[in-house]
């Protein structure tokens, strides 16, 4: 399956590289195979390959197990780490770089500078061929600076206290997106994952269209980031940021079902930062919209 998340496109965490089954959970001893656990046949499952069975091992022969995988303590560990750093980065940005009217044009331009910086570091944290940790930490450390200059700018110009209400937004929808994904009440399916793939690209393209529109045509374009249509807009992206969230959760289930290895887990706390760093814009855009129009 691959999500739209860009860093989870990659070996280990792609259907098309054979790590992805929703159709049945895994069977028992299948991480002693080379064979995929959740197959049931090839008819029924065409990804049946393991891309993490080690080399010489044939589909359904018992294989050495793994003593590098991954497990849930290295994805968390190592997603700490990133979002920590983050956090850091942001609240160092926030007391050192002054947002007065003064300085308001160089924030904006260390803000910007940052935000590129970053953009850049996640396109070659995405397609290298292995995870980078000092690649993926910078980029931490770059995203944090401009999240920490923007949401003080907004704090203090449009909604005091948004900050502090998109953080705990961000917290909520982790949480509720995660109970939901471990109760079953959100079920990652190959329908689920099309649906969202298709929201995801259409939004963005929209999002797209309206910033050219911005840009050549001045104002806020097509209107589609304030007033009535801004709110409408931040809540779907929200629910889009939701829903790849869900798609990430599965995919490092995956990656730990299939004994990705342990280097996986920087991969994965970078597409999960991604992704919250994604909802943690939109709620700080929807409640800076939400004050304005009070």
């Amino acid at each position: 399956m691959r999500s739209s998340n860009p860093v989870f496109s990659r070996r280990g965490f792609s259907r098309d590289n054979g790590h992805a089954g929703f159709n049945a959970a895994p069977q028992a001893g299948a991480a002693t195979t080379g064979a995929n656990p959740y197959a049931q046949g090839t008819a029924a499952n065409p990804y049946a390959t393991n891309p993490y069975a080690q080399q010489g091992t044939q589909p359904g022969a018992p294989a050495p197990a793994r003593t590098d995988a991954m497990t849930i303590d290295d994805v968390v560990t190592r997603t700490a780490m990133t979002l920590g750093l983050v956090v850091v980065a942001a609240a160092i940005a926030w007391w050192v770089m002054p947002v007065d009217q003064a300085n308001l044009g160089s924030a904006y331009g260390v803000a910007i500078g940052a935000a590129i910086i970053g953009f850049v570091l996640s396109l070659v944290n995405s397609f290298k061929r292995r995870p980078s940790p000092a690649l993926i930490l910078t980029y931490a450390a770059f995203e944090g600076v401009f999240l920490g200059i923007v949401s003080n700018i907004v704090s203090v110009y449009v909604a005091p206290g948004a900050a502090m209400q998109a953080v705990l937004g961000t917290m909520a929808v982790f949480a509720g997106v995660l109970i939901a994904y471990r109760t079953g009440l959100i079920r990652v399916t190959r329908r689920f994952y099309g649906f969202v793939m298709a929201a995801a690209i259409g939004f963005m393209l929209l999002m797209m269209v309206n910033l050219l529109f911005a840009v050549f045509g001045g104002g806020d374009g097509l209107g589609f980031r304030s007033g009535a249509l801004g709110i409408i807009f931040g809540i779907v992206a929200i629910v889009i940021g939701a829903c790849i969230l869900a798609l990430n959760f599965k995919q490092v289930e995956d990656g730990i079902a299939y004994g990705a290895p342990r280097e996986e887990a920087w991969l994965a706390a970078f597409g999960l930062t991604v992704t919250l760093v994604w909802i943690y814009i939109e709620m700080l855009r929807l409640v800076a919209i939400l004050s304005g129009d009070d």
